[in-house]
């Protein structure tokens, strides 16, 4: 990283703009920022610290001492800051908050926060971020460095190298985790112990776990009486037995009288089944007996019933034999009443036929012939009458094209007049809008910029009101939080100034005090007045842990909200809503201008293009329709000669009538009457032949039929579901006769008896006989549940014991592991891992640090890290010791001189800024600042200093250093000089 200019204004002592051209220092490598003190010297380095990160570590307050005492009400106050970094030239212009006059009206407004981040491309800045919270976090991955790292790598502040030589392990440790962020080996440490405090837990749940599963089984053995003689299993069953005591040597014997208890049951139930088995026998016999009785009383019934059927049933048989035999003559007399039929209706046709034709039916035939000779003649002549109609239509068609021709092409001859002025008058209007049209991006931009301000400052308000909202629960719940502390702090102290009185009560001459032990109580304590319970004081703990709780989630939502409040604020860059509404209402209406100059202009374009696109369409469509009327005209001259020759062939085809198709449809109606009576009189005479055939052939069928005509037949046909319907009836009455008759024998020559069989009886012996089974049964089915979980009982207590002894030993490595990464016994250093992490960072920058104090104290002094355990249990791992080669001998660093002390300060100093760069990916730093007290050095320790700083210039980096020592006035040509003007403000002088 490397600085290449400064600017300040109104900040600090600088109220004018003052320009610091770091780049002109580039030849020397090393430069002097000097000046009287108070006349801001450092301030130069506050204002690269402020643009970087905006803030400035002198100032515990942030940046509200940053603008000039000497500013006056209109002045601006800003720093810019030019920079190489990650390859390329940025350039960051930054302003805190800062009062300034309203501009309308009386008072002061606050002018906020702003920051802006620009990257040269090699023509001009361009802008990359906007807003102190963009710049910041665009800023942080460009140099890479957080703020405590920059001011221990390039910025060199006043006290910190000597503090940091001269801390103690805490500080050190801070110092050391904020440069390397080494607070995850402390989250690691915090979690690990939270897992010893959860193994911890596991532990007692699983002795919990174990009680549960012995009390269980101690219960359930004492309420089955399994505890052994039955004398031991009734103490067992009144006592309360002790869970403890039972092992598992007490669990396999009481399982084990379970077993013998369980045979004693399952015999029972045996004996109650077979008895149940004999009793279903019995009852079964019974029940068949009396069903047999039944089912004869019932065939005795059947056997009347068929018998009163048979009438019916031969009636059926009679038709059932009448159809069969009408059905062979069916066809024959359904064919002639079918013939008789079609000869009626032949007759009628026929007489129809002769009345519409009106003359002699022989004289039919003839016409017929005479008439489909002219019709063939005349149907030749009506496509030659068909085709003129087409002619005289296609004559009407080209001479409509023609006139249609002649007039578009006169249409088109006025509108290519017209298109020259058109042209102009469009090329016009887009010159005009043209100017106005190109500014619409740039005033898009605006209004988008000031609707991001706006909308911020509009969430500045409500985040406003909800930051207020948030203070004031915050400060109700501390207020809550402070009366529940101080109730419960007054029950616990009532309790324990009471507690004398208390035990006081209970204490009885010559029995033993259980505080002292004796047993005369001469003077006990009075009974106290006002006490207050455990119970009291748990309930006042629980609300104050409650009120803790509130508190804490309201001061973590009372900061969330200033936060946003904060970021609302920094990205509305400190506009106001309605001084924003107006500027953006401005805006949009200038950037709506442009886009309607947009709009035109594009307009016209088109409309241009269109028109060239007509003047061409109309040229190529003049040349068509001349090339229409062309062929309109030759296509008339053909049709005029076609139409001549087709007009004497149609009029000799019409003859009397207005047409050629009138004639053939005359001709096709008379020729249609004529040949429907020749077919009707044919059609007449075959259907009386057929007629006569079929009524012989029925007469030859009946004559050996039972039926005397063929109404009889016709009376006598059953349809086939008729016929299967009779069938079925007969079939099924002679079956059911055969079946019953068989049957009832078969149940008279089993010789039962006439009486019913009593089957109530039977049933209540076998519905006692289940009822003993089914109390066997429940008997066995409640021993084996409680078998089965006295069972399971004894696999729980044996896997909770197993699972309680893994805990255990899980509990001991994760508490030894805790505890030794956290600092505590075993671990005799008592060092935390994130000490131990750090302690290697700290060897790391020692040895770096060696290498430069080795050389200013010629060889005498060198830096040694130590891990010595402090005394009265103070955090160790962590000390620096100066190695003195003189006498061989460590000791601390506190023991050198004021000249010692600053050599190995700045020595450790370059060191941390070596390892620290490292650390942040091998960052190259070309510029550096030591602001130090160079005062308090002799000659000689000076020049070792100056010699250091000399060195450190190589390789092309530029030190600056700030001093108002004489003699580095003089060592140092090229100087910065800071200069109090007798108004009060400061001014930058320059020389190189």
């Amino acid at each position: 990283m490397k600085l290449h200019s400064l600017e300040l204004e109104g900040f600090g002592p600088y109220r004018e703009r003052q320009r610091v051209d770091f780049d002109a220092f580039d030849a020397d490598g090393l430069y002097l920022i000097t000046g009287r003190t108070g006349a801001g010297k450092s301030s130069i380095l506050d204002g690269v610290c402020f643009a970087l990160f905006g803030a400035v570590p002198r100032y515990e307050a942030g940046d509200k001492r940053l603008r000039s005492d000497h500013s006056g009400p209109n002045d601006i106050t800003e720093v810019a800051l030019e920079f190489s970094a990650a390859g390329e030239r940025w350039r960051i212009v930054r302003a805190p908050d800062y009062e300034r006059p309203k501009q309308r009206g009386e008072g002061v407004t606050l002018e906020k926060a702003r920051a802006e981040l620009a990257r040269w491309d090699g023509t001009g800045w361009r802008g990359v971020a906007a807003g102190p919270r963009d710049v910041g976090v665009t800023l942080a991955e460009v140099v890479g460095l957080t703020q405590a790292q920059f001011l221990q790598v390039i910025l060199l502040a006043q006290n910190r190298f000597q503090r940091f030589l001269l801390a103690r392990n805490d500080e050190r440790q801070e110092l050391l985790r904020t440069l390397f962020d080494s607070r995850s080996y402390d989250d690691l440490t915090r979690r690990l112990d939270e897992r010893r405090k959860s193994a911890r837990d596991a532990l007692d749940r699983g002795a919990d776990a174990v009680a549960l599963v012995r009390r269980q089984a101690a219960e359930l053995i004492a309420r089955e009486g399994w505890g052994g003689d039955p004398v031991a299993a009734a103490a067992a069953a009144d006592s309360d037995l002790e869970p403890a005591d039972l092992d598992a040597s007490d669990l396999e014997g009481a399982l084990a009288r379970a077993a013998d208890r369980r045979a004693a049951i399952a015999q029972t139930a045996v004996t109650a089944d077979a008895a149940a088995v004999a009793a279903s026998d019995a009852l079964a016999d019974a029940r068949r007996i009396t069903d047999q009785q039944t089912e004869r009383a019932a065939q005795r019934r059947r056997t009347a019933e068929l018998a009163a059927a048979e009438p019916a049933i031969e009636a059926s048989r009679t038709e059932l034999r009448r159809a069969l035999a009408a059905e062979a003559l069916r066809e024959v007399v359904e064919a002639q009443a079918r013939a008789l039929r079609a000869a009626e209706l032949a007759r009628a046709a026929a007489e129809r036929a002769r009345g519409a034709w009106g003359h002699d039916d022989a004289d039919a035939p003839a016409r017929v012939e005479v008439l489909t000779g002219d019709l063939a003649r005349a149907r030749d002549a009506l496509a030659g009458e068909t085709e003129l109609a087409e002619i005289d239509g296609a004559r009407e068609s080209a001479a409509a094209r023609a006139e249609a021709a002649r007039e578009r092409i006169a249409a088109i001859d006025v509108r290519a007049g017209e298109i020259p002025a058109e042209r102009a008058i469009l090329g016009a209007g887009i010159a005009a809008a043209t100017a106005d049209a190109d500014a619409r991006d740039a005033r898009e931009r605006d209004v988008a910029d000031l609707q991001r301000r706006l909308d911020a400052a509009r969430e500045t308000v409500t985040f406003a009101a909800a930051s207020q909202r948030a203070d004031e629960d915050e400060a109700a719940a501390a207020r809550a939080l402070s009366a529940a502390t101080a109730n419960w702090s007054h029950l616990l102290d009532t309790r324990i100034a009471g507690a004398a009185g208390e035990l006081a009560e209970r204490l009885v001459d010559g029995e033993p005090c259980a505080v002292c032990g004796a047993t005369s109580h001469p003077h006990p304590a009075a009974a106290p007045a006002e006490t207050a319970t455990p119970s009291q004081i748990d309930a006042a703990a629980a609300a104050r842990d409650a009120a803790q709780a509130v508190a804490q989630r309201s001061s973590a939502a009372a900061s969330d909200a200033r936060a946003a409040l904060a970021a609302a604020a920094a990205r509305a860059e400190g506009g106001s809503v309605d001084d924003l509404s107006a500027r953006l209402a401005a805006a949009a209406d200038r950037a709506a201008a442009a886009t309607a100059a947009v709009v035109r202009r594009d307009e016209g374009v088109a409309a241009r293009d269109r028109l060239d696109d007509t003047e061409r369409d109309l040229a190529a469509e003049r040349t068509a329709r001349a090339t229409d009327l062309a062929d309109a005209d030759a296509v008339l001259a053909g049709l005029a000669a076609r139409r001549g020759a087709l007009v004497a062939r149609v009029d000799a085809a019409r003859g009397r009538h207005a047409s050629v198709s009138l004639r053939v449809a005359a001709d096709e109606a008379e020729l249609a009457v004529a040949a429907a009576v020749v077919a009707a009189v044919a059609a007449q005479t075959a259907s009386d032949v057929a007629a006569r055939e079929a009524s012989e052939r029925c007469a030859d069928a009946l004559g050996g039929s039972p039926f005397a005509d063929a109404d009889a037949v016709r009376a006598a046909v059953r349809d086939a579901v008729q016929r299967d319907r009779l069938d079925a009836r007969v079939r099924g009455h002679e079956a059911s006769v055969a079946t019953v008759t068989a049957r009832r024998a078969e149940l008279e020559a089993l010789g039962l008896p006439e009486e019913p069989v009593d089957v109530a009886a039977a049933q209540e012996a076998l519905r006692v006989a289940r009822d003993a089974v089914r109390s066997a049964t429940d008997a066995l089915s409640r021993h084996d549940q409680a078998a089965a979980a006295l069972s399971d009982l004894r696999d729980r207590a044996a896997a909770v014991d197993e699972g309680r002894a893994e805990l255990e030993r899980t509990h001991q490595i994760v508490a030894r592991l805790a505890d030794t990464l956290a600092g505590r016994a075993p671990n005799d250093y008592r060092m935390p891992l994130e000490t131990y992490v750090l302690a290697a960072e700290l060897e790391e920058i020692v040895t770096a640090a060696n290498v430069r104090l080795d050389e200013m104290s010629s060889g005498r002094y060198r830096l040694q890290h130590t891990d010595a355990r402090a005394s009265h249990g103070a955090q160790s791992g962590l000390g620096l010791e100066i190695v003195d080669a003189f006498t061989a001998v460590a000791r601390p660093a506190h023991s050198l001189s004021g000249g010692e002390t600053f050599l190995a300060s700045l020595a450790l100093a370059l060191g941390l800024a070596e390892v620290v760069t490292a650390r942040a990916g091998g960052i190259r730093l070309d510029t550096l600042f030591i602001d130090e007290g160079f005062g308090s050095l002799d000659a000689e320790t000076l020049d070792l200093a100056m010699r250091t700083l000399d060195e450190l210039r190589s390789g092309g980096r530029t030190v600056g250093v700030i001093s108002h020592v004489e003699a580095m006035k003089e060592q140092i040509p090229a100087q910065l000089v800071v200069e109090a003007t007798g108004r009060g403000p400061s001014i930058i002088r320059q020389s190189d």
